[in-house]
């Protein structure tokens, strides 16, 4: 071991040794990182739109989270949660009286929707254990989130998967009513589907939920693990919509870049987490939770939420009026910062071409070129990124005719 900046070269032929091949990963070792920038080992300087597949949402090393680290970490990294511990108590309420209910705390997105799970069948009686989900959504990769997700790719070789879950298409509100039965207990939707494209929900869709919610007393659950802490311009997804679901999944943003997952649920719905039912060793911890505390902070000190709503407008007016000028682009997808440009050709070209010029994207669901900037990302970064991709699309369209 050493402290030293190791090459990229070196550091690849360490995971090549030691490093489970799950990933698919760019030849880059990335080292640091300030702001919406990072550097690899060789200095190489990259503006990244996609800063941590969105869980950097203060984009890298922002100076509260970093302080509050610190200083977390001087006094108590970890303590079980058979103890009280003031950061836990601060942070849960930080999130509920800027949402709703009440928080329990996990590490990931994926543990988070599958406690919403549990929470969802515990709630109701047991004979109703179904839950409808959507085409195209995506909400994680242990058993029960991978179930959730209607992907078949995401299930090739691990069946067979969890029972009770139906999948519906997204705005079709007869199709879930079609699916409701006497052993349905809950529905499950990311307001706006994020890995599935940046698919935004058709106008009196997710209240038309509510409704078929409140109907069947069934529980509405809203995945917000791309859609929390500001992502839509808002402090949660479902105030830009004014419906509240009984649950609510956070991750991602949650704690700026720290491993972080929440479940919130409404006062009448939480008790039925009860002791001995569901836990999280590390969820919770002071040092997440500091972090946590440390990025709603920044986000409101900062004014983030305007900034995030200013950038969203600035990033669907380039794209739009490109649009404009390329055939290519089919539609343009625009939700606070969650950005999807949907081209009429395969997407993945354009993040080696762009990572080529110094930008770092992301490409999903085949055709889209998916953003997922910082809240403090500023128009002069927007800018520099926005016309790299155009060139780079621009590109792609003429070697596409």
């Amino acid at each position: 071991m050493t402290t030293a900046t190791a090459s990229s070269r070196s550091t690849i032929q360490q995971f090549d040794r030691y490093v489970i091949p799950n990933y698919g990963r760019y030849p880059i070792s990335l080292v640091r990182g300030e702001g919406s920038f990072v550097w690899d080992a060789e200095g190489n300087r990259y503006l990244d739109l996609f800063p941590g597949w969105g869980c950097n949402i203060l984009g890298y090393s922002p100076p509260r989270v970093v302080k509050a680290i610190q200083e977390q970490a001087a006094k108590l990294i970890h303590v079980p949660n058979t103890w009280y511990m003031e950061p836990q108590g601060q942070f849960a309420e930080a999130l509920c009286t800027r949402g709703f209910g009440k928080a329990f705390f996990c590490n990931s997105g994926a543990e988070a929707v599958e406690g919403a799970i549990k929470l969802a069948r515990l709630h109701t009686p047991e004979k109703k254990y179904k839950i409808i989900t959507f085409e195209n959504g995506f909400h994680g990769r242990t058993f029960a989130a991978v179930t959730a997700t209607a992907q078949p790719k995401y299930h090739d070789g691990l069946g067979p998967l969890v029972a009770g879950f139906q999948y519906a298409p997204t705005n079709d509100l007869g199709a879930v009513r079609a699916l409701v039965d006497d052993e349905t207990c809950a529905i499950l939707i990311e307001p706006v589907q994020g890995e599935g494209g940046v698919n935004l929900p058709d106008d009196g869709f997710l209240q038309g939920l509510r409704d078929i919610a409140d109907e069947h007393s069934l529980l509405l659950i809203f995945d917000e693990v791309q859609t929390g802490m500001g992502r839509t311009g808002t402090w949660f997804g479902y105030q830009q919509w004014d419906v509240q679901p009984d649950i609510m999944t956070l991750a991602k943003g949650l704690a700026g870049g720290v491993a972080a997952g929440a479940i919130i649920a409404t006062d009448a719905v939480s008790p039925s987490l009860r002791p001995g039912m569901h836990a999280s060793t590390f969820g919770g911890n002071p040092l997440a939770c500091a972090a946590g505390v440390a990025t709603v902070e920044t986000i409101e000190q900062d004014g983030l939420l305007e900034n995030c709503r200013q950038m969203s407008d600035l990033f669907r007016s380039i794209f739009e009026s490109l649009q404009a000028e390329l055939p290519i682009i089919e539609e343009v997808r625009v939700k606070g910062l969650m950005v999807g440009v949907d081209l009429t050709i395969p997407a993945t070209p354009a993040v080696g071409k762009c990572m080529e010029r110094g930008l770092l994207i992301n490409a999903t669901h085949d055709t889209v070129v998916r953003l997922l900037p910082p809240l403090n990302v500023t128009a002069e970064q927007v800018g520099e990124g926005c016309d790299i991709i155009a060139d780079v699309l621009r590109e792609m369209a003429e070697e596409a005719t």
